[in-house]
């Protein structure tokens, strides 16, 4: 969940303008693939779609693209489908466990993030660890792997989440709840997260959890950055943003004054941090603290930060707000949770990190939760040379290869026939322990050289807050309907997920 957010929507985009300027076939012969093909006898052309086909169905399936896809994989004995558009890469969009393996693990070299995503990245994640492939990003993850493996950061996180539940977020349902108001649970957590986020990582409180106010200019900034950022991979011709740069016009100049705000902000607090550190000999238990002591120049401190801003604030947020709401649906299974809760800590004093990792069915329904609506829906990498597939599909140097987290999440084939419900029971042994799944099949946190190093940190982030909040209320949903899944920078609620509070018991 670490992985950069604009990456979803970025391919979102390129996929959507696959499907709008398809040229004869989704996937045509020319002379490398018949080349490829006589290596790869067992592929077939089994994903073929004349275009017209193409562009009414889009046209008829632009409310579901998600399900859309999920369907065309479902179809395909490969799990695997092949997209043309005219002057773009040949895409490959897949489902299948082994692919990823292969992509994520396998052959890993040969198939990077690549040019074109960090040049569209890169005037706002600069050369942050999820915009740089080779040395620069061996140097950095090596760094940043050491520091998430401390037990004083995973002590420090705690701290930071027991400050802002006990001090802003139960005060808020406090409130809500003897004023029948109704409250954006979306909304409320998304700031809660970019505090939490801000603290661990910069070692700042921007206040944002203060609903009487709007989010300060630094959580403002990062919204409008991200969002333009990702618009460039959305554009039909990919030329158009770069001439807008060098001309200064449009969102490309709202993108430069956003990266100047961003920037400038990270800037001074590292100044600030490192007058602090030089006073106290030595930094606090915060990842920017870290990342300084180690040596780093200034400018690759503060886009590891900013990677690292962008990564946490929404993905934790998006995941528990769809659970909070698969949860009101499923009363029976939300009570397993308030009795495991109650279990672990039935004194109702703090919970620690000990407690934390006794809660196997608040993991398993968190587990559950993001299988169906995973925070980030699509990841890609372009291969830097030929290549084929496990399941035979070949890759041409300079293919988009993507593989589709909300799809895998919906195959039959991986999941059985309940593959649609919410059942959190799948994730557990006769012993009631969070059973071992494969990354390759269960993609949420990557897999292989580049799986999320804050893993563990979300799922604790993500327990604290369920454990915080159903033990001490209940949330019942204004709508009755089924909101919309919305796959833009995370998997958000369209209109948000708005609910009145009671307390419990």
């Amino acid at each position: 969940m670490i992985f950069s957010l604009l990456l979803s929507l970025i391919t979102l985009g390129f996929l959507i303008s696959s499907l709008k300027y398809s040229s004869s076939q989704l996937l045509y012969p020319n002379k490398l693939y018949i080349k490829l093909k006589k290596i790869a006898s067992t592929f077939t052309t089994s994903y073929a779609c004349p275009s017209i086909t193409c562009l009414i169905s889009f046209y008829k399936n632009r409310h579901r693209l998600l399900n859309w896809y999920t369907e065309l994989l479902s179809q395909s004995a490969k799990q695997t489908i092949v997209v043309h558009r005219l002057g773009a890469p040949r895409t490959i969009v897949t489902a299948n466990p082994d692919n990823v393996e292969y992509i994520l693990k396998t052959n890993f070299a040969n198939l990077p993030k690549g040019k074109p995503f960090t040049e569209l990245l890169g005037d706002f994640l600069g050369l942050g660890i999820f915009n740089v492939d080779g040395e620069m990003w061996s140097i950095q993850r090596k760094l940043a792997s050491h520091e998430f493996c401390t037990k004083s950061l995973r002590e420090f996180v705690v701290k930071v989440l027991e400050d802002e539940v006990e001090n802003r977020l139960v005060p808020i349902l406090e409130n809500a709840a003897e004023n029948g108001s109704v409250l954006d649970m979306q909304e409320v957590l998304r700031r809660f997260a970019f505090d939490t986020i801000c603290k661990v990582s910069l070692g700042m409180d921007p206040f944002c959890l203060d609903l009487s106010q709007p989010p300060p200019p630094l959580a403002a900034a990062f919204d409008s950055a991200s969002q333009i950022s990702a618009m460039r991979g959305a554009a039909p011709i990919f030329a158009v943003w770069k001439l807008k740069r060098a001309l200064n016009v449009g969102l490309e100049k709202d993108l430069k004054d956003e990266v100047k705000l961003v920037h400038g902000c990270v800037d001074e607090m590292i100044k600030t941090k490192k007058e602090m550190m030089g006073k106290n000999n030595g930094g606090e238990g915060d990842l920017l603290s870290r990342f300084l002591e180690a040596g780093l120049d200034n400018e690759m401190v503060r886009d590891m930060v900013i990677s690292f801003l962008m990564a946490g604030r929404d993905t934790t947020s998006a995941a528990v707000t769809w659970l909070f709401w698969l949860l009101t649906g499923h009363r029976r299974i939300e009570k397993q949770v308030v009795d495991e809760i109650l279990a672990v800590n039935n004194d109702g004093g703090k919970l620690g990190f000990e407690d934390l990792k006794e809660m196997n069915f608040i993991k398993a329904c968190l587990c559950e939760s993001v299988r169906l609506y995973p925070p980030v829906v699509w990841d890609s990498k372009h291969a830097a040379k030929d290549d084929i597939l496990p399941d035979g599909t070949p890759v041409y140097r300079g293919n988009r290869v993507t593989y589709f987290q909300y799809g895998m999440g919906r195959m039959e084939a991986l999941w059985g026939k309940d593959r649609l419900e919410f059942r959190p029971d799948r994730w557990l042994d006769e012993n009631g322990m969070v059973k071992m799944v494969s990354p390759y099949k269960f993609p949420v946190f990557q897999a292989g050289p580049r799986v999320c190093l804050g893993k563990e940190m979300a799922f604790i982030q993500m327990k604290y807050v369920v454990a915080s909040v159903l033990r001490r209320f209940e949330l019942e949903p204004v709508r009755s309907e089924q909101p919309v899944f919305v796959p833009l920078l995370t998997a958000y609620m369209a209109g948000g997920f708005n609910v009145r509070i009671r307390r419990r018991g």
